[in-house]
């Protein structure tokens, strides 16, 4: 009778230690949990300095937090872009991160109180050597190019970087865009929800091109010794996107939020995402990236929009997009 009342008390001492252990809810996008996502290793590093349960809710950012608004269960955003932000700031939901940004390493000035970068690529479209040995060396060749070349895309709509392209077609061809789309529609195999089926569709051969970063093929080097897939360097110039983090104002779990964001622009942290991501860090030098990103061609030009740029020509960017592939 004894030894059953201790265990019955040791299991309720271990169900109140279990109870007590804070959870820190960050939503996060698809990919972060996908089989290339950081999100695991993230949850492994955290959790070992934070003695707390970081819980990934995956699915779509910035349309469920809007709906869900100070009701939601997110204490965490992560892996917004200056995109959908300044509808994000105009929301109310999110909190200022009172992070130190001298760290930061961004190819441009950031000093924003709210929205905190973690990392930053330029969109790009990847292709294999070894089913496309002669590439479109511009945006205008790959729009000229014959329409058997198949390529695959993600959806503005639903996506951060189907949107990152739509606003990279804008930049480039303005109120030719529509125009271009239609050029490229043909070459579309199709048009998936997300990146993560983007690429998996391109790695099992099924396309010749598919959108994606210039720093993609750092996968491919770093983990499987390959350097076939490279990233198509356009003279037009790239889109820079900037990931970020943000804390949603109504958090019941504020210190967690505010440890948590400062850990993203740590160093054990920034040298993780690089490879964890497929990346280039926010907050490294260049001489401290992984060896693989050295041999990455880079853009020229980058091409960008500020958030309100972002948000006055996101609507008509879609828009142009829909159109052309809808005729």
């Amino acid at each position: 009778m004894k030894a059953t009342t201790t265990f019955a008390a040791g299991l309720l001492t271990a169900s109140a230690a279990l109870a007590e252990t804070p959870v820190l809810t960050v939503y996060a996008g698809d990919y972060v949990v996908s089989e290339w996502g950081p999100g695991p290793k993230i949850e492994e590093m955290f959790e070992a300095e934070c003695d707390c349960d970081l819980q990934f809710k995956p699915g779509d950012l910035l349309p469920r937090i809007l709906l869900e608004g100070a009701r939601t269960e997110a204490d965490v955003v992560f892996g917004l872009n200056t995109d959908v932000t300044k509808q994000a700031r105009e929301s109310g939901l999110f909190a200022p991160h009172n992070v130190d940004l001298s760290p930061l390493t961004l190819p441009i000035d950031w000093n924003d109180d709210v929205f905190l970068p973690y990392n930053y690529g330029h969109t790009a479209f990847v292709y294999n050597t070894e089913r496309l040995a002669e590439p479109p060396e511009s945006f205008d060749a790959l729009l000229e190019a014959p329409d058997d070349l198949k390529i695959v895309i993600q959806d503005p709509r639903s996506s951060i970087s189907g949107l990152a392209t739509v606003l990279w077609v804008q930049s480039v061809y303005g109120d030719e865009a529509e125009a271009a789309w239609e050029k490229l529609a043909p070459k579309i195999l199709t048009v998936t929800k997300g990146w993560s089926e983007s690429y998996g569709l391109f790695t099992d051969g099924e396309a010749d091109m598919v959108m994606s970063y210039t720093t993609s093929p750092a996968y491919h080097i770093i983990a499987e010794d390959d350097r076939t897939k490279k990233a198509a360097i356009f003279p037009e110039g790239h889109y820079f996107m900037v990931e970020l983090t943000a804390k949603v104002a109504s958090t019941d779990q504020p210190e967690l939020a505010d440890q948590f964001l400062a850990f993203t622009l740590s160093e054990p942290f920034q040298e993780m995402i690089a490879t964890g991501n497929w990346s280039f860090p926010a907050a490294l030098p260049r001489e401290q990236w992984p060896e693989g990103f050295q041999e990455l061609a880079l853009p020229k030009d980058v091409l960008f929009y500020s958030e309100d740029e972002a948000a006055a020509l996101r609507d008509e960017a879609v828009e142009a997009w829909r159109r052309a592939l809808s005729r």
